[in-house]
């Protein structure tokens, strides 16, 4: 098999919020064209460690390089035309209409002196038409439902035309229907693109069932890192929740997946 290309590398990060430590000696590569999902419990530094890789956060040790280069050493708009970062919410005026709010996902691609292209309207198209947002646009924030809302948060995102895209809990308050809808828009941009996708996700199904890769952490350093069908175990569940499961091979709509069964917390 040929080698993966390396996006983006960790080199011994040690990670700080609140003056406190939260994780320490982690190393990862982020490959071209896979998409990797971070589970484990709460606090274990999942989106710490994602923050860092957006450039939200400055390491407090180690590096963290993009494409060989240090990400530091890069200005906000190199590194946002290469990278695009998806927050669990994140405050939207709610008086902008969509099409504002995509047309704000434009700005790493325009000096202070450009002016709106027809290229920029062009991206901005295509994303409402992925995401299903074109009878939306001129529709304002506020009279979106939740998961209407999300999408635009994810169409924000992909308008960057990121080469990797970032998402911290996309699925967290969303009913099923919105949460399939989203991830299903992810997962065929992947398919269409390429487009690399590193999501930190509490559902272990969507992540077993949307990622080929999982890196699982708890108190700060990476646990288990590899390929969903090598390192997704019963064990791996018990080391990183403490909670007795089963973990079955189903058929759902022609297809086999491994669904997960948490059944009772360890020792209660």
């Amino acid at each position: 098999m040929a080698e993966q290309e390396t996006l983006l590398t960790a080199n011994d990060l040690r990670l700080e919020y609140g003056g406190k430590v939260v994780a320490d000696g982690l190393n990862l590569a982020i490959h071209r064209a896979e998409i990797t999902a971070i589970i484990g419990p709460n606090g274990s530094g999942k989106s710490t460690l994602l923050k860092a890789l957006a450039r939200l956060l400055r390491p407090g040790a180690g590096s963290i390089e993009l494409q060989g280069k240090d990400l530091w050493t890069l200005s906000e708009k190199e590194v946002a035309q290469k990278i695009a970062f998806m927050p669990q919410s994140a405050s939207i005026p709610p008086d902008l209409t969509v099409a504002e709010v995509l047309r704000m996902g434009r700005l790493p691609y325009r000096s202070f002196w450009s002016s709106w292209q027809a290229g920029d309207n062009a991206v901005c198209q295509k994303v409402m038409e992925i995401t299903g947002l074109q009878a939306f646009s001129q529709r304002s924030m506020g009279a979106l439902s939740g998961g209407e809302r999300q999408r635009v948060r994810l169409a924000l995102a992909l308008v960057q035309e990121p080469q990797i895209l970032l998402l911290d809990e996309p699925t967290t308050y969303l009913d099923i229907r919105h949460q399939l809808e989203l991830m299903a828009i992810v997962t065929r941009l992947h398919e269409q693109t390429g487009l690399t996708v590193v999501m930190v996700l509490h559902d272990l199904n969507q992540a077993v069932r949307y990622s080929q890769r999982l890196v699982a952490m708890k108190e700060g350093r990476i646990l288990a890192d590899g390929e969903v069908t090598e390192v997704f175990s019963c064990a791996l569940v018990r080391q990183l929740y403490g909670v007795e499961n089963e973990i079955k091979t189903v058929q759902v709509q022609g297809e086999l997946r491994q669904v997960f069964f948490p059944s009772a917390v360890m020792g209660v």
